[in-house]
């Protein structure tokens, strides 16, 4: 069934998502801050910035206002900074359909209130929302996504009866969705694995070998999986696509914006020059400072995590003696 689809968000993974929904046969309207970018998407069906090889479909539009984007659609994707959700859906829910279903692709938590992007959304559309509230994730780089290979991920909802009906509108023969009632923890295991990214990047830039990415790898599920289960996940969530499988992408891709911000800082790059060099989000950075600060919370030992915000946040930290320090813990049993 052909859908009236609104996508926030135009970064490289939004453009990628309004392709897939474009090709679907659904009609699309993207939401984008920069005036270029609408301009190049109407006129040459491209993006300026993102995604620059891939041709996008002539159904595709897009536009600065994003009430506009909203006006009709009755699904609308979230595909935004985890810091600009609270702002721009405060301005979206205005024109919003009461019985939109909306699908948020962000991962990441807000700082200060340590509040997932599930909590965001219902803190700020209200509790009647919540069943309409879907969430995508798994691994899945934008690049790949658009150049139409295999990807598989997961979608999340209170309300599986959304989650099915997003999953039927996202699937095609190369997009495979599956459907999970866990938004906890589908919601953390997109956020933390960020996180470790950094870390295996680090690793990476100091010329650690494979033997070290496996660890922190393994060692980091372990620690995402201690906070998801402390706070109410499942722990089968955890070894699936939105953990096990997006751990290991972003750990192992050079695609990754996270394991690249991490392999930056093990070459002996500042943090400052590394995310303009970049010119996108990179979740995890903003996210460690609320990992920091929920495991405090919640007491629960995330030494990994805990290292990256060192090396990100505290002046003068060696990256090799970070992973050094990390080896040199007390010994004890792995399942502890």
């Amino acid at each position: 069934m052909s859908e009236t689809v609104a996508v926030l968000g135009a970064g490289s993974f939004g453009t990628a998502l309004a392709k897939l929904m474009a090709e679907g046969g659904h009609r699309v309207t993207m939401w984008a801050r920069d005036e270029n970018v609408v301009k190049v998407i109407n006129e040459e069906s491209r993006h300026p910035k993102r995604l620059q090889e891939i041709r996008l479909p002539s159904g595709l539009t897009a536009t600065r206002d994003v009430l506009e984007a909203v006006d009709g659609a009755s699904i609308v994707v979230s595909a935004i900074p985890t810091v600009a959700v609270r702002e721009v859906w405060g301005k979206a829910r205005a024109k919003t359909a009461d019985d939109a279903l909306i699908v948020s692709a962000t991962k990441g938590i807000e700082n200060g209130t340590l509040m997932l992007v599930s909590d965001i959304l219902v803190d700020v559309l209200g509790a009647a929302k919540r069943d309409q509230l879907t969430y995508l994730s798994g691994p899945s780089f934008a690049k790949e996504l658009a150049q139409r290979l295999p990807t598989a991920v997961t979608v999340a909802s209170t309300n599986i009866d959304a989650a099915t009906k997003v999953q039927r509108a996202v699937s095609n023969d190369y997009f495979r969705a599956y459907t999970t009632e866990d938004v906890l923890g589908v919601e953390l295991g997109g956020a933390l694995k960020n996180v470790i990214a950094i870390a295996a990047g680090a690793a990476d830039g100091l010329g650690f070998g494979l033997n070290t990415q496996a660890a922190l790898i393994t060692r980091g599920l372990a620690e995402m999986g201690r906070l998801a289960m402390k706070m109410g996940a499942q722990p089968m969530t955890l070894a699936g696509l939105a953990g096990m499988g997006d751990l290991v992408l972003t750990c192992t891709g050079k695609l990754s914006r996270n394991r690249t911000v991490g392999t930056k800082l093990g070459e002996g790059k500042k943090l400052d020059q590394i995310l303009e060099e970049l010119g996108e989000v990179a979740e995890g950075v903003n996210t460690a400072r609320s990992v920091y600060d929920l495991m405090r919370r919640e007491e629960v030992e995330m030494p990994i995590s805990e290292g990256v915000w060192r090396l990100l946040f505290e002046d003068g930290v060696d990256p090799k003696m970070a992973v050094y320090e990390l080896m040199g813990r007390k010994l004890k049993r792995e399942g502890e």
